[in-house]
């Protein structure tokens, strides 16, 4: 283990020394027998005694195994609450996921039927000319020639069609 950069005295790197060599094994063991993950079980461990260095002053002598231990058991609750928030997060996500497939089916329903309904409103003429344009793409002048009629009553058949359609739909068509 590496400790973070900085300035200690040889007691403070030799009281540590002694503790990790004394603890390492059976803190790992602990950790493992609590996770059943060996690199989970070995992050625990380093994490544990990063702790303990960084509390080093704070730390009595006869304490220091119950220490260990409780600062190993917390870091494992700890873990295994966070997997459970990011757990439901997912959980949650796939299941806004499905709802927001199915949702989007019934807005899409309901467009459509808005959508057949005002079509339905627009006078003959208009709603040709506006099928034209959006369902088989062709141009004002396209509609123009083949309906015989000029671009300007092209355009305004296509607005009063647009017109009643923004008006019975909330959708930018």
């Amino acid at each position: 283990m590496t400790l973070p950069p900085g300035k200690y005295s040889n007691a403070e790197l030799a009281w540590f020394r002694s503790i990790f060599d004394q603890y390492y094994e059976s803190i790992r063991s602990f950790a493992y027998y609590k996770t059943g993950d060996v690199d989970l079980a070995d992050d625990i461990v380093q994490e544990v005694f990063l702790k303990l260095w960084t509390n080093r002053n704070d730390v009595k002598g006869d304490t220091v195994k119950s220490l260990l231990y409780t600062i190993a058991s917390n870091t494992i609750k700890n873990h295994f609450k966070h997997q459970k928030v990011v757990y439901n997060f997912q959980k949650q996500e796939q299941s806004n996921e499905f709802s927001d497939e199915a949702d989007s089916d019934l807005r899409q329903e309901e467009l459509n039927r808005k959508l057949q309904d005002a079509l339905a409103e627009i006078p003959e003429k208009s709603r040709e000319v506006f099928l034209m344009n959006r369902i088989e793409g062709l141009t004002y002048s396209d509609i123009a020639d083949r309906l015989g009629l000029s671009v300007k009553t092209i355009e305004k058949r296509m607005s009063e069609a647009l017109s009643i359609l923004r008006s019975r739909i909330s959708y930018k068509i």
